[in-house]
């Protein structure tokens, strides 16, 4: 099969993807050298956890990424560490000629940890459990954003992308989580404010619900059941959703849609969802579905476990996006 530019739109780009060995990070990783970009992935072990019930390793994502034909480079980095995270930087910047082209903040190490704590109150839970969940997933994100723009705003070009969620707006499982997505959120708005005049682009990258392997864990072993204090129909509601829920890689195909689209810089400084590009993109998911949108009703009452109310809502009725705004709003 002839192999075209089209088919490459990142050929000769350079990548980092941070917290690549699982997940949304190793969906990326994927999908950035499977479209021919040079992809540096992170982990803090090079082979897989022996404590660790799902898997993966950097060493597997790039056996994975080099069976398809890509280029990968597997850094050990553990980003609680700042000089593990300035080495990072210092290797891609010397084996690349200065060039970086797609930095993707993806690292955490706190999603075991939240689900053992899920249904406690934040005063229940040690206070260093804040820099469990922010220090990788909050902190690390803005110095590795500092290292990447001293990379591209010489060579007036760029993207910078933070995986955040929809826990940025409302609560999620916990005040740390939530606070910490905030703030990631926050800092794509300002650090773009800053990085516009260089023609470098900083979003946040809000997926929808994912079938990561921890999540499709936590429901197969009936842990998250037995232990949440949701109510029974919203986790069976959330365990059908989660049947057709995002792939890992999808988050992927819209990166790889962004720093490809020549009109990027419209996009920086906002939240952008991955259900609105695969709009803006006409992407579909691996598997060939479309993923669920956050703001269709119809979809968030059945999220609620309101299953009955919601086969009666037409799919065409979403939330405007000022709406969603409001619920993050709490002035008096």
């Amino acid at each position: 099969m002839l192999i075209t530019m089209d088919d490459k739109p990142l050929s000769g780009s350079v990548c980092i993807v941070t917290g690549a060995t699982r997940g949304i990070g190793k969906g990326v990783a994927l999908q950035l050298a499977e479209k021919g970009g040079k992809v540096y992935i992170t982990g803090r072990t090079l082979d897989p956890r022996k404590d660790s019930k799902v898997g993966g390793s950097l060493r597997e994502t790039a056996e994975e990424i080099s069976a398809r034909g890509g280029i990968c480079v597997p850094v050990v980095c553990d980003h609680s560490k700042d000089g593990d995270v300035e080495r990072l930087f210092e290797q891609v910047g010397s084996e690349n000629d200065g060039r970086l082209d797609i930095l993707v903040n993806n690292a955490y190490s706190a999603v075991n940890a939240m689900i053992e704590q899920e249904g406690k109150s934040f005063w229940e839970i040690s206070p260093d459990f804040w820099d469990t969940v922010n220090n990788a997933g909050l902190r690390n994100h803005y110095i590795c954003s500092v290292y990447a723009a001293r990379l591209m705003v010489p060579r007036k070009k760029g993207l910078i992308v933070n995986v955040s969620s929809v826990a940025g707006l409302t609560y999620v499982m916990t005040p740390a989580f939530g606070i910490g997505k905030g703030a990631c959120d926050r800092m794509a708005t300002d650090c773009g404010i800053e990085l516009r005049k260089h023609n470098v682009a900083f979003v946040s990258l809000w997926p929808g619900i994912v079938r990561t392997e921890t999540v499709l864990q936590a429901f197969s072993d009936g842990d998250l059941l037995n232990r949440s204090s949701m109510p029974k129909e919203q986790l069976d509601a959330m365990k059908k959703i989660t049947e057709t829920a995002e792939t890992t890689e999808f988050s992927g195909k819209c990166i790889v849609a962004m720093a490809t689209d020549p009109d990027i810089m419209k996009m920086s400084g906002k939240i952008v969802l991955t259900c609105d590009l695969a709009k803006r993109y006409n992407l579909q998911d691996k598997e060939g579905h479309h993923p669920n949108e956050i703001t269709q009703v119809k979809f968030l009452l059945a999220h609620c476990g309101l299953t009955w109310l919601a086969n009666f809502v037409p799919g065409f009725i979403r939330l405007p996006k000022w709406m969603l705004a409001l619920g993050g709003n709490k002035f008096h």
